[in-house]
């Protein structure tokens, strides 16, 4: 059995996002206790429709950093604890926007939560507005080692949403990479938020290691897309006004495998 697998051993896993508020460090913060009940109340709505996972996310802080700020990983680790303390059955996990694995294996080490989800693994991806991304696969891995936390998964986007491809190669190479450096499970996006990944994208990401949707997963499209993986982090669709939507989250489990 895969390390993914002995987290979420259902056959079709379900993440569902907490996209946070702005958090402190940004002027239009409401504040952190704000955002733990904000967290603490998407989580109770994910877990009453009996999703596996929560994945915590500092959506709202805009502009994104590429790197997190001292105040961003002191934040994201009192919200995530306070989730981890809440939680009944649901895995829960940890990513701090854009791209900063070692901040959210941090948060994740000491706030007790199972798994991260990273943009960026091993593929050389670009943004105009960023520039080039830094991966250090190897690196991250020594770093998850040295702090303890060998037992948070890492969830890898591969090809991610939003960013071009410095080195262009088939997907399935990717996969295969993300593998071979220590992913515990594939993360494949559309072109956007809300936009899904095509048939095609998820079969050649299946290179002997669990495959996930990262966007686009609906209530409508579930059932087919489910087919060809191995589960789906979900956001976009489960929300209404920026929480997580009970009747959402409720429709889309009546649509997906549990045994």
């Amino acid at each position: 059995m895969s390390r993914f697998r002995e987290y979420f051993p259902r056959a079709k896993t379900i993440i569902g996002m907490i996209h946070l508020p702005p958090l402190p460090g940004y002027s239009d913060s409401p504040g952190i206790e704000y955002a733990i009940r904000h967290a603490a109340g998407d989580l109770h709505a994910l877990e009453a429709a009996g999703v596996d996972g929560a994945l915590i996310e500092n959506e709202y802080d805009r502009p994104h950093r590429v790197e997190a700020t001292p105040e961003t990983t002191a934040a994201m680790t009192r919200i995530t604890r306070a989730v981890v303390q809440e939680s009944d059955v649901a895995r829960v996990g940890c990513e701090i926007l854009l791209n900063d694995p070692r901040a959210s294996l941090a948060v994740a080490r000491m706030a007790g939560a199972s798994f991260i989800r990273t943009d960026y693994f091993v593929d050389r991806m670009t943004r105009p507005e960023y520039g080039e991304f830094h991966i250090d696969p190897e690196g991250l891995l020594g770093y998850r080692s040295s702090i303890g936390a060998d037992n948070v998964l890492i969830l890898a986007d591969i090809q991610v949403k939003y960013a071009s491809m410095v080195e262009p190669r088939p997907l399935a190479d990717s996969a295969k990479l993300a593998r071979d450096m220590g992913a515990d499970a594939v993360v494949v996006t559309g072109s956007k938020s809300g936009s899904a990944p095509t048939l095609k994208s998820l079969r050649e990401a299946a290179q002997g290691i669990p495959v996930l949707i990262g966007s686009g997963l609906t209530a409508k499209n579930a059932k087919r897309l489910l087919q060809e993986c191995d589960g789906a982090i979900v956001g976009t669709s489960l929300m209404k006004n920026r929480f997580i939507d009970p009747a959402a989250v409720a429709e889309l489990m009546s649509q997906v495998e549990r045994d």
